[in-house]
């Protein structure tokens, strides 16, 4: 009889531990980049102002210093994989273009005063 109902309370057990599932947290790495962030950057920007607009870049290029690159991504616990890159050209120290996951602003060609 003792038998029959520990074996019947591992079973609930069993049972009712089987639905729960694990809870996995999210995990951002690199640098958050917003559209609106993205919509400040003129062209002839200095390094230093687009350092002060976006942060400083996640990578380097070890061969090109004037090559920029910011990336990040969200490992979401649901599996889901969030990504955004944005990849910054100088030329002269000067910012001359930008590519990416982001919209160039419409008046990104009118230099800062």
């Amino acid at each position: 009889m003792r038998t029959k109902f520990t074996y019947s309370i591992i079973c609930l057990l069993a049972l009712v531990l089987s639905g729960c599932s694990i809870y996995r947290i999210s995990v951002p790495q690199g640098n958050f980049i917003e559209q609106k962030q993205v919509d400040k950057l003129r062209i002839s920007m200095s390094k230093e102002q687009v350092k002060f607009v976006l942060g400083s870049p996640v990578a380097e290029n070890a061969f090109r210093e004037d090559v920029w690159y910011y990336t990040y991504h969200l490992s979401r616990g649901d599996d889901k994989l969030v990504e955004k890159n944005l990849t910054v050209y100088f030329e002269n120290d000067q910012l001359k273009d930008f590519k990416g996951d982001f919209e160039k602003p419409a008046d990104f060609n009118t230099p800062l005063e």
